[in-house]
């Protein structure tokens, strides 16, 4: 059963509102909730939904997949949008939701667009009601759940994830848009053909987000009409840039976006991708991320997966931020990107890192053990009288300048090996020393008659 309201053909309303898909065969996208046999597609079939959070990005589906679940239902339907309405509203929908199922034995289905714009507080106005069933509550957000919704309301929720659109279903649905709206013409009776130079620039523009293809459909048509010299709707892609504002990318300081692009900067520099680096390294500036967030995870990055293997790096690394704090933006991102070329293509270690997280793991361990007497230090009569210092044997005064078989590490932890250097870059040469000094130990405990 569809209701007719749900969906408007008013020719005043913006073409992707129009075009919205009436039934889940004219669809697009998300086979893998919606294709054949699939829990979900069951599920809104039958009109048995239940309540659920749609997490995917903008373009996506999500509000025309609350219009089709709501179609198939024999439920009202309450649109909701976080970023206009409030807690009292909410209260209001609530009270005719629960009348309705009183005097009418009727359901409603609450769904609430943006539903991360809500505080903790205003989320947990939804508990009851969706507990109890009052209201089948959908929700819809391009931000991740895990971060965004309180723990109470996500427990009460089936979380559905939508993937960005590819670019044959985008094409799919401005042809559609197209042969929806008929040929376009002029005043004067010249056919408006929409070439595929077009159509391709429009998808590219798109970047997987079915209503901003239709609003640039919408926007372009609207600048061939306008134009007397324009008989064929051929443009190129430096076209599209003219008659259409710059896409801005998709990213979010806070958010999902934020922690997903730094660790794929990470794990191309770890993997030596240079290439990679690059790319993610240009996403994080273009989409508006702090330079300097950026090259304090650099010096991250040089510590833990270069280490001793490039020492320069972490210099490097260091001198990109001196040199980005001195330049701006934009020229001090050059020092990014020669950072981030440093990084990927030196040599990697992270035996530093291991050997790090291993004493901490034994301090953590052994938090109370005492400093060895012989090398604390006797600044009074007292400490002296107390044995602080007794039996120190100065290093530089020792044969090799090596104090051998002289313990630095409380019993508890004695004879840990924590650092184990590999054969990469520089840290060969620092396993070399470490094997020299281990000599040089040995040669001490021999004496002189058994060297």
């Amino acid at each position: 059963m569809t209701d007719p309201t749900l969906f408007s053909t008013d020719a005043h309303r913006p073409l992707a509102d129009r075009m919205r898909p009436r039934t889940l065969d004219d669809f697009l996208g998300q086979e893998h909730i919606l294709g054949e046999g699939r829990p979900l597609r069951e599920a809104i079939l039958r009109g048995e939904v239940s309540s659920i959070v749609l997490w995917g990005p903008p373009g996506s589906g999500k509000t025309t997949l609350a219009y089709l679940i709501a179609a198939n239902a024999a439920k009202h339907f309450e649109p909701f949008s976080a970023v206009t309405e409030g807690v009292p509203r909410v209260r209001q929908i609530i009270a005719e939701a629960e009348d309705r199922q009183r005097l009418e034995g009727r359901g409603t289905i609450l769904f609430c667009d943006e539903i991360h714009r809500f505080n903790k507080a205003q989320q947990d106005a939804f508990l009851r009601w969706v507990e109890r069933g009052v209201v089948t509550l959908i929700g819809a957000t391009t931000q991740n759940p895990s971060f965004e919704l309180t723990s109470a309301l996500l427990s009460r929720l089936q979380v559905y994830v939508l993937q960005p659109l590819t670019d044959d279903h985008v094409r799919e649905i401005v042809h559609r848009a197209i042969g929806e709206m008929g040929k376009v013409k002029r005043e004067t009776g010249d056919e408006i053909e929409v070439s595929r130079e077009a159509l391709d620039a429009i998808v590219k523009f798109a970047s997987g987000d079915a209503r901003q293809a239709l609003n640039a459909l919408e926007a372009l048509l609207a600048y061939v009409r306008s134009n007397p010299s324009l008989f064929t709707f051929h443009i190129s892609p430096s076209d599209v840039e003219s008659v259409l504002s710059r896409r801005l990318p998709q990213y979010d300081k806070a958010g999902e976006f934020h922690y997903n692009l730094i660790s794929a900067l990470h794990k191309a520099v770890r993997g030596s991708d240079v290439e990679g680096a690059l790319y993610w390294l240009a996403r994080m500036i273009v989409g508006g991320e702090d330079p300097l967030y950026i090259v304090r995870r650099m010096v991250r990055m040089a510590a833990e997966d270069i280490g001793l293997a490039d020492p320069r790096a972490l210099s490097i690394a260091l001198a990109a931020k001196e040199a980005f704090h001195f330049l701006g933006s934009p020229e001090g991102e050059l020092a990014l990107a020669e950072a981030a070329i440093y990084l990927a293509t030196a040599p990697k270690s992270n035996r530093v890192y291991q050997a790090w997280s291993e004493a901490l793991n034994a301090a953590q361990e052994h938090p109370a053990e005492p400093v060895p007497l012989h090398i604390r230090n006797a600044p009074t009569g007292l400490m002296k009288d107390l044995g602080y210092g007794k039996g120190y044997r100065y290093d530089h005064a020792e044969e090799e300048g090596l104090a051998a078989g002289q313990e630095h590490l409380p019993e508890a932890v004695r004879g840990a090996k924590w650092y184990e250097p590999t054969d990469r870059g520089y840290e060969k040469t620092v396993g070399e020393r470490m094997v020299w000094w281990e000599g040089v130990k040995l040669r001490a405990r021999k004496g002189p008659r058994e060297r």
